[in-house]
């Protein structure tokens, strides 16, 4: 997480943050393997099939699996690979100033690797085809949360479900350069036994590799300055995370240790679908959205627990003093529901019904009679909307499980210390015999290092990206809403620009709008393809 904002340029743990672009590329002291090499590409061909359904045939250069560090841990997750259309349906492209999409395919906090993609969109987890599929546990007890059940991140879906092109191939086809980077995760371990992707691991080189474009602004194709990240659960939180930390002095020494190059890793645009962040509170916030479900077994979640686990949520929500969106006012534990009802679930759902023919509209009415229609206005209750939803995802807690089950927990590891707890009540629940029940004296530091709430609440950063697309499925019990909505009224109650909306029945990983996502890429950084 971050300190202040960052102005100009400021020597901070011995690395010199250079918010003036014109300085990223000129770096003496950056490493000869930093420097890109222009020619080192392969000229590919493939088919797009956009949003109306018509394809479209793209010529493009692919730099593959380029090393972002001078001192990397491991090569197969710090690199990334570069897309650039030079050719779309036989007419030439010139994307020498073309944002970039800088799209991570990380679920679950789990390592992603480019090393053995062939072609754009073809990277993922550990190096296996599809692009932010989740991977499966590391060797121990430690299990993937549900909130690495990712379909793709950065694949999108269709109102009904179905797939179509991924948000790197939709960027290709308007004219975008793509960056698809890779980032260690949670589950790696070395030799010794050590694990040396845990946090904050991923959020270093995914700034990592910012910092590489930045260092080679008018070599690498692209505006270096209009990069817009974008991810999905995990990775939607380190896409946020990117955004609300660009520049802070928090993550000098970790970059210093795998050199970093010497440039900025300011972003300009955050994409996040479903993020899974703000993990210190999400099990308060979990249990405040979720805690009057029973889970799928049909069993339900011990009562205290989740009594003690909300009213930690109610009073971290009135910390926070956030304002809702459209004039709502503070928002609290108490109005929350109200809030996230006239702002996103029922608006969602008469968006939804509204594009339905009329018989379709009229059966699923039918179908779903806590829903009035009236004025082509969905409305329903708070009550009626969780029991629409049904079944909960996750026990209590959800997050910093006390058997330190959780894939969060093992985000938290240490050494060769698998999991850890990582808030003080998990702690002081704990049921694997840990001593003293506190957790260790590293964590909170950490917890800033993984949180984009610290940024944009507790120390306001002034190099933060400034404008945020926000995407989730209102049936994603992966965490609770209020997360994603505090992320957004924290964002646009600084001013910045939020484009923020929940996809109605859809769940976790749903990407229904892609292509007003890349057109919205072009209105925000003024982008007109040539």
């Amino acid at each position: 997480m971050g300190i202040g904002a960052t102005a100009g340029a400021a020597a901070v743990g011995g690395i010199a943050l250079t918010a003036n672009a014109s300085a990223d590329s000129t770096s003496a002291s950056a490493a000869d393997s930093l420097v890109f090499d222009p020619d080192a590409h392969t000229e590919l061909t493939t088919t797009v099939t956009d949003t109306a359904g018509d394809e479209h045939s793209i010529t493009y250069r692919f730099w593959k699996a380029i090393t972002y560090v001078a001192k990397p841990v491991d090569e197969a997750y710090q690199s990334l690979n570069i897309s650039v259309p030079v050719e779309i349906d036989g007419t030439a492209v010139d994307a020498s100033d073309a944002p970039i999409l800088f799209a991570n395919s990380v679920g679950g906090y789990m390592p992603s690797s480019v090393a053995d993609a062939t072609g754009i969109g073809a990277g993922g987890m550990g190096g296996a085809g599809g692009a932010g599929a989740p991977g499966g546990a590391p060797s121990g007890s430690a299990s993937p949360s549900a909130s690495a059940a990712v379909p793709g991140a950065n694949e999108n879906t269709n109102a009904n479900g179905g797939a179509t092109s991924s948000n790197q191939l939709l960027a290709l086809a308007a004219g975008y350069v793509v960056v698809e980077p890779g980032a260690r995760g949670r589950t790696l371990k070395n030799s010794a036994g050590e694990y040396y992707g845990t946090a904050p691991a991923a959020i270093v080189d995914l700034k990592a590799a910012v910092r590489y474009l930045r260092h080679n602004k008018g070599r690498v194709p692209g505006d270096t300055d209009r990069i817009v990240s974008a991810g999905t659960s995990a990775g939607g939180a380190l896409s946020s995370l990117l955004g609300a930390s660009g520049d802070s002095g928090l993550y000098d020494t970790y970059l210093k240790e795998i050199g970093a190059a010497d440039a900025s890793d300011a972003i300009f645009a955050v994409g996040a679908w479903c993020p899974i962040t703000d993990l210190e509170h999400a099990d308060g916030a979990y249990e405040w959205n979720w805690g009057a479900n029973a889970t799928g077994s049909g069993s339900t979640v011990d009562g205290t627990v989740s009594k003690a686990l909300q009213a930690q949520f109610a009073e971290y929500q009135a910390s926070l003093k956030l304002r809702g969106l459209n004039g709502f006012g503070t928002l609290t534990a108490r109005n929350y529901d109200a809030y996230l009802l006239k702002q996103y679930l029922q608006p969602s759902a008469t968006a939804y019904l509204a594009a339905l023919s009329d018989a379709d509209r009229a059966a699923y009415l039918a179908k779903n009679t806590f829903i009035t229609w009236s004025g082509g206005r969905a409305t329903f209750s708070w009550a009626d909307y969780l029991a629409h939803v049904g079944a909960r995802k996750k026990t209590a807690p959800a997050f910093d499980a006390f058997d330190l089950s959780a894939g969060e927990n093992n985000l938290f590891g240490a050494g060769t210390t698998e999991s850890r707890h990582f808030t003080a009540y998990g702690a002081a629940h704990d049921t694997t015999g840990l001593s003293g029940k506190r957790v260790a004296s590293d964590i909170p530091e950490k917890l800033k290092l993984m949180n984009p709430m610290y940024h944009l609440v507790e120390k306001v950063n002034g190099r933060r990206a400034k404008h945020w697309w926000i995407r989730l499925g209102t049936n994603d019990s992966d965490t609770s809403h209020t997360v994603s909505a505090n992320l957004a009224a924290a964002a646009k109650g600084l001013g910045d620009n939020v484009n923020h909306l929940y996809y109605w029945d859809q769940g976790h990983g749903a990407n229904t709008d892609p292509g007003d996502f890349i057109t919205w890429i072009a209105k925000v950084t003024g982008y007109k393809k040539k």
